[in-house]
């Protein structure tokens, strides 16, 4: 795999991270601008009621988002070793995110934050991009 999707695919990365540190800072009230925000705008505009449950899992939810990219990445960087054997690797990844897509947006559609579904698909896109122009997927003639 070229340099340029090595770079790609580190981006996407640091992609979750930030939107993962967003999500944990909400758990502060000092820090919450920015996900008081992002909820406002995946809402339509309601305000959000940082109880502490709330403060909890926007502090839990971002702890696994950053968990999930690193983990993402380390499995990206064996595969990046392994050329094309590393196909079940991707195989790997790509469940994790469909599995994460659907229960998201199903879940985000339950609870009134339906715009969520633009950013979850932007970010599946950007994935979804780098996996099909990579060249990570070519097989063993």
């Amino acid at each position: 795999m070229s340099a340029f999707w090595r770079a790609y695919f580190g981006l996407f990365c640091v992609s979750l991270v930030l939107f993962g540190a967003v999500l944990s800072a909400g758990a502060f009230a000092p820090t919450s601008g920015p996900v008081t925000l992002l909820l406002s705008i995946l809402s339509g505009g309601a305000a959000a009621d940082f109880t502490p449950a709330l403060r909890f899992s926007l502090g839990l939810m971002g702890a696994i988002t950053i968990g999930w990219a690193v983990m993402i990445y380390g499995v990206m960087r064996v595969a990046f070793t392994q050329g094309i054997q590393a196909r079940p690797l991707w195989d790997a990844i790509t469940a994790g995110l469909m599995s994460w897509y659907v229960i998201d947006g199903i879940c985000s559609i339950a609870t009134g934050f339906a715009l969520n579904i633009i950013p979850n698909t932007a970010l599946g896109a950007m994935y979804l991009i780098g996996l099909t122009q990579s060249g990570a997927l070519k097989t063993i003639r």
